[in-house]
């Protein structure tokens, strides 16, 4: 019996010093190699037999839960709404495209036209069109608004659609990068929210936007000093 006691204390002993403990920021092993990033602050990640060594973070489904939080604004973009209409051009010159190109290729088969007017329609709504598809690819990837809810763990961004519609995302706070964490200084034009758990990239703007309540930004992002 004592001898079982204390293989069973050596092997708790070498459980123990695999076990990252970390902040807000990535985790490190004793031996100082990297871990998973924890999702909650200053908690210690326990590993379980048979287990992952810590939950993957990722962004909070949207459920009636969540819906039914009271949430307060702390971020927006009073110009969200014309990059809402710059984004919804793109169909508008998608359905120009199709309704002038085919009666402009017929009457150049026709001989009214010349090959001139056709390549120089067909070439401007090419253009018009790929230059709205590829702004309206990063519109979509900038934040409109922002909420945190009263306990302070959970943010709701808000950002557009590839229609420009309003689309609600929830976000664990603890899972949120600082400011300082992506490498950006709150003095830069356009910032990144940025997750740890994932590569999905949104921007925003404390120059061009309003930071309706500095506590609240600052418990997400950090200092804006």
């Amino acid at each position: 019996m004592h001898y079982r006691c204390k293989v069973r204390s050596v092997f708790l002993q070498r459980l123990m010093s695999h076990i990252p403990t970390c902040t807000r920021g990535p985790c490190l092993f004793t031996d100082g190699r990297p871990a998973a990033h924890c999702n909650s602050e200053g908690s210690t990640v326990k590993k379980s037999l048979g287990g992952p060594l810590a939950p993957k973070v990722s962004a909070l489904s949207k459920s009636s839960d969540l819906e039914k939080k009271k949430f307060t604004m702390i971020y927006s973009l009073p110009h969200i709404k014309v990059l809402r209409v710059l984004s919804r051009l793109k169909l508008l010159q998608t359905g120009i495209t199709v309704v002038v190109l085919p009666p402009v290729f017929i009457l150049y088969h026709m001989g009214e036209v010349p090959f001139f007017l056709v390549s120089y329609t067909t070439g401007l709504s090419l253009f018009a069109g790929v230059m709205l598809y590829a702004t309206s690819h990063f519109f979509r990837r900038v934040v409109g608004m922002m909420y945190l809810d009263s306990s302070q763990t959970t943010l709701k961004v808000s950002h557009l659609t590839f229609w420009g519609r309003r689309r609600d995302i929830y976000l664990p706070v603890s899972d949120v990068m600082t400011i300082g964490d992506t490498g950006d200084s709150v003095n830069e034009t356009i910032l990144k929210l940025k997750r740890y758990s994932s590569p999905q990239t949104f921007y925003f703007s404390i120059r061009f936007g309003l930071v309706v309540d500095k506590k609240g930004f600052q418990k997400v992002f950090g200092s804006l000093k």
